[in-house]
């Protein structure tokens, strides 16, 4: 695949300091002015003014120049004005307004981590305390998973993201959403039909399920309104996951175990419904993750948390 990763996500909120300390806690490591990066995946997140919660601007990493001028050939034929350097193309998306830029970058280079053994029925891999329970720093995230998005037109912003930019589609949900990749994760993008367009939540790989569950725990202990769903397991993706809410009405969940699609043809698209569309197992999910409670403020344009 020619895209090779989601670079990075400006956001924008109404109470940038809030935010920003949010996020720290959350486990990225602050760069100064509303920067913050991952363990492996460097700068990823800028946090900035905007009147009303909002996604800004999306970075997609590409390999080579060709790349770029695909794209512009690509978005030409949908009729998108383009801004292109020397190493990069930006645009518009056309429902929502998110500033997208596709430019050259480094392919994400993460150390294996060893694999945590797990003893079960007549099989003992692991002698004494399981190392999981033993981890004592903080958890901090490998790298930006992927954002969710709702559109006003579910339509027009999937084609702008898969034949102006060149996603993929891994899964359907029913009416309702397309989980769509510029990596070999099984999505960076997920496009939700919505009411009005907003950014619905970030993700964010740690190590495995036990640092799903130290991170929330940690970002829970003297915050608990935080918490909005979790733990469980996506059946998209197949994710482990918990979500939880920063200062501005984002949500931000903590991922573990993504499906991997390396190759095109070893992945069969499925058209998800019901539950499955969500989740495999886990609570179900509170009606404020479905329907997020300042959605109605949100479409008449009213501010929010100061």
């Amino acid at each position: 695949m020619a895209l090779h990763r989601l670079a990075s996500v400006t956001m924008g909120v109404p109470n940038v300091a809030e935010t920003e300390k949010y996020y720290e806690d959350f486990g990225l490591t602050p760069l100064g002015e509303g920067r913050f990066a991952t363990t492996d995946g460097g700068e990823q997140l800028r946090v900035v003014y905007a009147p009303t919660r909002r996604l800004v601007e999306l970075a997609i990493g590409v390999d080579h120049q060709d790349d770029l001028s695909r794209i512009v050939k690509n978005l030409a034929v949908l009729g998108l004005p383009v801004e292109q350097t020397y190493d990069s193309v930006s645009t518009m998306e056309p429902v929502a307004q998110i500033r997208v830029v596709v430019r050259l970058a480094t392919r994400v280079s993460q150390k294996a981590t060893p694999a945590t053994p797990y003893n079960g029925p007549g099989r003992y891999d692991r002698f004494g305390r399981a190392p999981g329970v033993l981890r004592e720093g903080p958890v901090k995230p490998r790298k930006l998973g992927h954002v969710v998005l709702g559109s006003v037109n579910l339509e027009a912003t999937l084609k702008f993201f898969t034949e102006g930019i060149g996603f993929k589609v891994s899964d359907q949900i029913k009416n309702e959403g397309s989980f769509l990749r510029c990596s070999i994760d099984h999505h960076n993008v997920l496009v939700l039909n919505s009411p009005v367009n907003y950014l619905h939540h970030t993700s964010w790989q740690v190590d495995d399920i036990d640092d799903v569950g130290r991170g929330a725990f940690a970002m829970l202990e003297d915050n608990p309104e935080r918490h909005i769903w979790g733990l469980g397991r996506h059946h998209a993706g197949s994710n482990f996951f918990w979500y939880l809410k920063d200062p501005a009405g984002n949500f931000s969940e903590y991922y573990s175990d993504m499906d991997c699609i390396p190759e095109d043809e070893i992945w069969t698209p499925e058209v998800l419904e019901g539950a499955k569309g969500l989740f495999n197992w886990g609570p179900p999910p509170p009606p404020s993750f479905l329907k997020p409670e300042d959605l109605a403020a949100l479409m008449t344009g009213v501010h929010g948390p100061k």
